[in-house]
């Protein structure tokens, strides 16, 4: 009888999917636009200026057609990969079709200009009011439009179920991001080195206090497992989604555990992206980089966290110079927002060793057992080394030829591209596999009760204290001066 296992686990395809489109993106630095033509959505008003290829090197090519190719070649590296999972073909390659087209939909959706547009953009759109939410409300949209198929659609539910797989695509998307933060990175050793070395203590404590608390109270006060707390605790102290589903992973934790969580974390994402940067406004002027800081500390989504340290850097920059009649530089606080949001992210391998260690040696090991280093690797979540892989590999690239600075943040935007697909599809399988009876049944409101205790309880004013106590009295620099 033929062996009907797989021949790669979810986890191994994301690595390799998410390398090879790394890699391919890297073919800029040498001379060669591989994946230029990939589709961009932008803010809009026009739906025909909503597409357009990533790469102006591919201007020339109309929007619809650069989204042709992007589906087309997708659909071809997921197919493979559905072969590697021993997955029948033909059911895959319909239901990623009505997968991809539904939740691309959604992203152009969530670009709208009245629905994604920053108080910073408004001017250039020729508006006086937007709903502030960026572009990835489309997330939301998204996971409203998978809720209503996997809840009131049942037939289309069942026929797409080949490809609902939203582990597989969240772990590719994050093994893309490694590359995108690693641009990042290095980009910001070009400020302060006080400002890099409060960064990383903010958020190194922030880990240390925010997890344990937010594990302690899902644990003693809500009485969740062990397999809850956990993915939760990441999900809302850490970096949300990313985070969530490497705990869960770490811990194999079952699938539905991530997945609840961050349809939480995204939700309240666009909660905090409404209130903290005119909070900050108003009470944080004279001291911007507190600001920026907290915003990179509590908006749990790297998203939504870099829109608000935007928002918060044009009204507090805006209010200065009325108030004060002080006109700091542009993007400081964008970039010290920017800064503790890449460290926290970057942490996220770091975490998943610790807590699978942890879970080895600990919590799961039979008496007399000792802990073996082959059981932590193999609990490690792999789509986490190759996080680690994109992002050191383009630290390094950067950190080592300078000039080549602007060619890697192109190239990784181009990568960036699939990256966000990857994200949106991820979070409309979410809604299909999120039945709502099954859901309460699991506890949704009891997540939620803890979200909202948690976040509005204590990590939004910790990460305020630990933002004052290491930004508190640092400023940009004034323009001109």
């Amino acid at each position: 009888m033929a062996d009907k296992r797989p021949r790669l686990s979810e986890d191994a395809l994301a690595v390799w999917i998410g390398l090879a489109i790394f890699a391919m993106s890297l073919s800029l630095l040498a001379g060669r636009d591989l994946l230029g033509w990939g589709v961009k959505t932008q803010v809009w008003l026009q739906l025909s200026a909503a597409l357009a290829p990533v790469s102006k090197a591919y201007g020339h090519c109309p929007g619809l057609l650069s989204l042709l190719a992007t589906y087309f070649f997708l659909l071809v590296v997921t197919t493979l990969g559905a072969a590697a999972l021993r997955v029948r073909i033909g059911p895959f390659a319909r239901g990623f079709t009505v997968i991809f087209w539904i939740s691309y939909l959604c992203w152009i959706a969530g670009s709208y200009a009245y629905i994604a547009a920053t108080p910073d953009k408004r001017q250039s759109l020729g508006l006086s009011w937007s709903l502030n939410l960026t572009s990835e409300a489309g997330f939301i949209i998204a996971l409203i439009a998978g809720l209503i198929v996997g809840n009131f659609l049942p037939w289309l539910s069942e026929r797409i179920k080949a490809a609902i797989r939203p582990e597989w695509y969240i772990k590719t998307a994050i093994v893309i991001l490694g590359g995108l933060l690693g641009v990042a990175a290095a980009k910001q050793l070009g400020l302060t080195r006080a400002v890099m070395f409060r960064g990383l203590c903010a958020i190194v404590e922030a880990y240390l206090i925010y997890w344990a608390l937010v594990y302690f109270v899902a644990r003693k006060f809500f009485g969740f497992s062990r397999e809850w707390a956990a993915p939760l605790a990441s999900g809302i102290s850490i970096c949300g989604v990313s985070a969530a589903i490497a705990t869960g992973a770490a811990i194999r934790a079952r699938p539905i555990v991530p997945i609840m969580v961050s349809s939480l974390v995204v939700i309240f994402a666009v909660v905090e992206l409404l209130i903290l940067p005119f909070a900050a406004q108003h009470f944080l002027y004279r001291q911007p980089m507190v600001a920026g800081a907290w915003m990179g500390l509590a908006v749990k989504t790297d998203g939504a966290a870099v829109a608000a340290g935007a928002i918060t850097d044009s009204l507090i920059r805006a209010k200065a110079q009325a108030l004060d009649g002080v006109s700091y530089q542009p993007d400081w606080i964008l970039n010290v927002a920017t800064t503790v949001k890449v460290f926290i992210d970057v942490f996220i391998g770091v975490w998943a060793f610790v807590l699978a260690t942890i879970w080895s040696a600990r919590i799961e090991v039979r008496p007399g057992e000792r802990v073996r280093m082959a059981e932590i690797w193999e609990r490690l979540p792999k789509f986490v080394v190759g996080y680690m892989i994109t992002f050191l590999t383009i630290l390094a690239i950067v950190l080592i030829r300078p000039d080549v600075t602007e060619k890697a943040k192109a190239a990784m935007d181009e990568a960036n591209v699939f990256r966000s697909i990857f994200f949106v599809m991820t979070f409309f399988s979410i809604g299909v596999v999120s039945n709502f009876r099954k859901l309460w049944e699991e506890g949704i409101g009891k997540l939620a009760a803890v979200y909202l205790v948690c976040l509005f309880g204590f990590i939004i004013w910790i990460g305020l204290a630990i933002s004052w106590i290491f930004f508190h009295g640092v400023h940009p620099p004034i323009t001109g001066g």
